[in-house]
């Protein structure tokens, strides 16, 4: 079987992810087979799978610098909120409705058979196996029955490392805190400390660490520096979402709807010199935008009600009427319809007049569309024509069925199997698919800002590196200085059992 190592958090947005990935990396770099895992996570950035299963996207990310094709064995649980309440659960890939926190936990602990054959799956086939925690393990209204901090790392004996964000404040509270919480047993498994997100000299902290070390009784097995690293990430706490971009060349605004989802597919915009890509909720923010985008979002009409209410709707029809234009991917394209319909009352239930930016309707279904594709742009007009004959590709993955008037013009042909299947929706000035990721094709996101750049009259200057090599670029990055920072030769004697 596979060694160990689990990484934990004093909260959520700690650091784990990354530093797991970093992991997945060096081990990879030093010659092992190592594949990520994470029993249970709530996310509304997913993905599909090959085999047309749905999992988090850090895991996907942890797999990807691993060297290795995303599994949905690497991530068994996915939860996605539908609300404050309650989420869709995703087993194994494949969606078994929604649920309120109050149902999923009282049914959760059945669900530990299915967690533990994925993960001895995995467990076989790898030399190690890099865990990642979700939230904090202190958390002691909820440990009597977790599954995916210390109650799995007792299922499957791994040893933990504990993870404190310094960057927040109160580091060494966190970080002793979340120790003299657990019970003796959970305690021993903590077989070293790390402190994450750390600005400045690294000796001015030494005082503090050793009086740390003493007052745990663990070892601080590194203090890893904050580091700008362009990976993409799940955390509806992402930076990217409060990022503010000064205006550039080419302005592109990004509807940051209250349960948006996948912001994943517009990273490859932000790459493109010349090219500013902000995240926008009040209707100002849409005034100097070349480009506005409505995202995905896990409950379109709930974020529809949102889009009306807030005042967003009107500054994004008074843009479009002054000439900007506007793209869809998914929920956000289910919006640019003339209604949404959810009759079999999967998000809710009613009907909702949609934006009516494109001659399509929506009708949500029970069964979920999860599924890998590629094909081609059609030869679009308007602003769009520069994407014309581009080869896309990505994943779909909704619950509504979106039907085009019969005259109106498909954005994109994909296939499906054998099938070539329409989809989505173009005008001169309007655009919608469901197609994710439809920007991280080669060229994409280049020819795209080429066309906003050439109807604005503005010159790039420089294009975009290709994708695939800027992403294994920055997992090295990553690893380079996740290594210098943390004690590597400990944490291969702790998977030995050696510390």
């Amino acid at each position: 079987m596979a060694k160990l190592i689990m990484v934990q958090g004093t909260c959520s947005n700690a650091g784990k992810s990354l530093l797991c990935a970093a992991l997945c990396r060096i081990f990879r770099q030093d010659g092992y087979r190592v594949a990520p895992f994470k029993s249970q996570n709530m996310a509304l950035n997913s993905f599909i799978t090959a085999d047309g299963r749905e999992m988090g996207r850090a895991q996907v990310v942890q797999a990807e610098a691993a060297g290795i094709a995303p599994d949905v064995r690497m991530n068994p649980i996915l939860l996605k909120p539908t609300s404050d309440v309650g989420s869709q659960v995703i087993i194994m890939g494949e969606a078994h409705g929604n649920r309120t926190a109050r149902e999923y936990w009282g049914h959760k602990k059945a669900l530990l058979p299915v967690i533990k054959e994925a993960f001895d799956s995995l467990a076989a086939e790898n030399d190690i196996i890099v865990i990642e925690g979700a939230g904090s393990p202190a958390e002691i209204n909820l440990k009597q029955d977790d599954i995916v901090n210390m109650g799995l790392a007792k299922l499957v004996d791994a040893p933990v490392l504990l993870v404190g964000d310094i960057d927040r404040g109160g580091v060494f509270a966190s970080l002793y805190g979340t120790v003299k919480l657990l019970d003796e047993d959970e305690q021993a498994r903590i077989r070293g400390l790390v402190i994450n997100k750390f600005r400045g000299d690294v000796e001015i902290l030494r005082p503090g660490l050793t009086q740390l070390e003493e007052l745990t009784g663990r070892p601080v097995v590194g203090v890893v520096p904050y580091g700008r690293f362009d990976i993409d990430d799940e955390d509806s706490l992402s930076e990217r979402l409060e990022t503010k971009s000064a205006p550039a060349l080419v302005n592109i605004a990004v509807v940051k709807l209250p349960r948006l989802s996948n912001f994943t597919d517009f990273s490859a915009l932000s790459r493109v010199p010349g090219v500013g890509v902000r995240y926008a909720d009040r209707p100002a923010q849409l005034e100097d935008a070349d480009l506005i985008i409505l995202p995905g979002t896990k409950s379109t009409i709930a974020d529809l009600r949102w889009l009306r209410e807030s005042g967003m709707e009107a500054a994004l029809l008074k843009a479009h009427a002054a000439g900007t234009p506007v793209f869809g991917i998914c929920g956000g394209y289910q919006m640019m319809g003339r209604t949404v319909s959810d009759p079999e009352n999967t998000e809710g239930g009613g009907s909702l007049r949609g934006i009516g930016l494109l001659p399509v309707e929506t009708v949500f279904r029970t069964a979920k569309t999860t599924v890998q594709t590629h094909g081609t742009v059609a030869d679009t007009a308007g602003v769009l024509h520069g994407l014309s004959g581009l080869a896309v590709e990505g994943y779909e993955i909704h619950m509504g069925e979106t039907v085009r008037d019969a005259d109106a013009q498909p954005f994109v042909t994909l296939k499906h199997g054998e099938h070539e299947v329409p989809d989505g929706c173009v005008t001169e000035n309007a655009c919608g698919t469901y197609l994710h990721g439809v920007f991280d094709a080669p060229e994409a996101a280049q020819r795209l800002a080429q066309a906003l750049a050439d109807r604005k009259g503005v010159t790039l200057e420089g294009a975009a590196e290709d994708p695939a090599v800027y992403r294994e670029r920055q997992y090295d990055l990553l690893a380079a200085t996740v290594r210098r920072s943390l004690d590597m030769q400990r944490i291969y004697d702790i998977m030995e059992g050696k510390a």
